[in-house]
This record gives structure tokens, sequence and C-alpha cells, in this order.
């Protein structure tokens, strides 16, 4: 299997399964001298990790992160950063699996689940992992998550990477209501604490009827300066959204006003300027989501990904198995409602990655 990197000069590449003994990744390009700990690592694996409510799956797993390559420490080290530093080698960080329950697959091993990758996989590789979907699993993002862990000390404190949900199934936030505070107040990184409570009900109701929902992430960067990107080939906005299309389920991705510009006139859509008071240029909106031309605008970066339902459910679904028959699947184990709420960790870390990587590319070519 290729393609299991992303990334220009910071290069992420991921390893493992689902029900494998470990996964993980290894993040090239990092440069030397960044404090790095395990800690500064588990502090976001632990925002995505199984089991935090009822409203995502139970299988218990840790998600505790080893380092085993990459970083060193001795007493000129402590005096000169203070602890531990990356030291411009490969990152290599390994999850241990330890609630894998391989045999709820079983009564699957021959059939093709739909909406999962099963029949795409056999079809490319003539066989396929089918405890937990193998590779194919969303639990492959836990790596994201620690690798861009790795991407936030590259781009430093003063770029801010927030990530929540603004739609679950048909029931979308109002905007008048938006509260930053919010989103760390409840299970959906919802930044409207009314819909957070209507999203409650909802989902209680999903998950008794062992059915699933979509929903629409929106992750934002502040802090970035004007300039990086590339025009044609190596536009920002392209990175960004092939980090964040990359991610399991996700079947939309949009920049700024996305779609809805395609409803907006010349006049509405135009991020209009002036000069502030300290003489810089000012824009009057963001419509374009900070990106112009493939290059950041120094405004703030929006983006959205919109996921699709989970496909594991236990409404009996038609399909076919691997002897060419006809046959009922119903999906048991242990799955997401909505896959949704865990994979706002994942679409910060993806972002992460990229400007980790767009950050360094900018600076090789411009100084």
């Amino acid at each position: 299997m290729s393609h299991n990197t992303f990334g220009h000069l910071f290069r992420v590449t991921t390893w493992g399964e689902s029900h494998g003994p470990a996964l993980g990744c290894v993040v090239d390009g990092c440069p030397p001298g960044l404090r790095l700990t395990e800690a500064d690592i588990q502090t976001w694996l632990d925002r995505r990790k199984p089991g935090g409510s009822r409203f995502v799956t139970q299988r218990q797993e840790p998600d505790a992160v080893r380092i085993l390559s990459g970083v060193f420490e001795d007493d000129d080290i402590r005096t000169r950063f203070g602890g531990q530093v990356t030291t411009g080698t490969p990152i290599s960080l390994m999850i241990e699996n330890v609630d894998q329950r391989s045999k709820d697959y079983g009564a699957i091993a021959q059939a093709f689940r739909p909406g999962h990758a099963d029949v795409a996989y056999q079809a490319k590789y003539g066989l396929r992992d089918y405890r937990g979907g193998g590779r194919s699993s969303a639990r492959e993002t836990a790596a994201r998550v620690a690798a861009g862990a790795v991407a936030r000390k590259v781009l430093g404190e003063e770029i801010v990477i927030r990530g929540y949900l603004t739609q679950i199934g048909a029931r979308a936030i109002d905007r008048s209501r938006f509260d930053l505070a919010a989103i760390d107040e409840n299970p959906f990184w919802c930044p409207d604490r009314e819909t957070a409570g209507l999203w409650e009900a909802d989902l209680d109701r999903v998950r008794k009827a062992g059915s699933s929902v979509g929903a629409i992430v929106e992750v934002v960067a502040e802090g970035v300066p004007a300039g990086w990107g590339a025009p044609v080939y190596g536009k920002l906005d392209a990175e960004i959204c092939a980090g964040l299309m990359s991610i399991n389920a996700v079947k939309g991705v949009e920049i700024g006003e996305g779609f809805a510009a395609a409803a907006l006139s010349g006049e509405d859509n135009a991020d209009e300027m002036r000069i502030a008071g300290n003489g810089r240029i000012d824009f009057l909106s963001n419509h374009a989501g900070g990106i112009l031309g493939g290059i950041s605008t120094g405004q703030t970066l929006v983006a959205r990904m919109a996921l699709k339902p989970t496909s594991s459910i236990l409404t009996p679904r038609r399909s076919v198995n691997t002897a060419g028959e006809e046959v009922d699947v119903r999906t048991t184990g242990r799955h997401d409602p909505c896959v949704g709420i865990r994979a706002v960790p994942v679409a910060e870390a993806m972002l992460a990655c990229a400007l980790a990587d767009a950050k360094l590319r900018h600076r090789g070519q411009v100084g």
C-alpha cells in the first residue's frame, strides 16, 4: 500500500491497523531545538480518544503515546533549552492498541459492509483486514493527532488552531449564539450552548435506535501571517483541503464561504480593504477564508468539512459477500453514532500539519 505520507517538508507517515498491536507515525522534517515531551502530545490525544462520553464508541483505549526517536536531553540541553528537544531527525511515535475485540467482526469476515471501504479494498488488493477495517479504520487518526501536536510546536504559540461542530444531522448551530468558551463545556465541541442540549437529545435517540448521523466540523487558524502557500499547484487551500479530505468519512471540504459563495454577488463576496491605523491592510470581511490566490492573507483561516453518517449501524442493510452471494449485513461492535464528534481534534491536527509544512516551505523559498 502506497500513499501513507502527507506533506512536503514537514512529512507525516502513519502506520498500523485498527486491531494490530499498535499504530503510530513518523514525523520527518521537524526542525531541531523544539521542546517536545510525551506529555505535550498526550494533551491532544486525550481530546480524541474513545470512551469520553456515551455519544462516542466505548472502546477503552488510553491512547498513551511513546516517543521512540528524534528527541534528546542532557545537561547542556537542559541548560540551553530547559529540557528535552527535537534533534531534527525523524520523530517516531507509537500508540498501543489495548482493547481490540476482533471477534466482533467474525460475522462479516466474508461480507462487504455497505458504506465501508471493504469492497473497494478487496477490488484493489484482493484481500482486506475485516477487523474494524484495518488500515481504513478511523483508529488511524490517533496517529494524525499525535503528529499534529508536533506540528503545533513548529507553528509556535502565536498560531492558534481551534475546531468545533457546527451541525449534527439536520440541526445546525445558531451563529448569533456563537461562544468559543462553550466549546469545552459539552461533549460535542459545540459553540452554541442551546444547540448542544438539543444535540444531546437527538443523539440519544439515534444511539438507542442503533443508527447514525453525519456532521459538519469547522476549523480555524488565527495568527497565520500573510504569504504562506504558493500559486497554481501549491495553493495553501488545496493543501488544507487535501489534508481534511483524507480524514475518514469526510465527503466534502470548503474554505471560507465555500459553496455558499455561489449564491453571492460579486459585490457581496469581495472582501473590501482599508488601511488600518498602523498602516496595515484591514479587511472588512472574510468570505475568502483567509486565502487568496492560494496564499494566506493574514486573516483567520476558515475551513469546513462534512462527514457522512457512521456506516456501522445495527439496521440490516443489503449487500453481497466474497462468494458473490446477496446477503443482509448488520454491523455489531462498538461504534460512534456520529463520527463528527471525535473528528474535531483530527481536523485541528491536519490543519496544523498543513500549516507547519507551509511555514517551512515559505521559509525555504523566501527566507
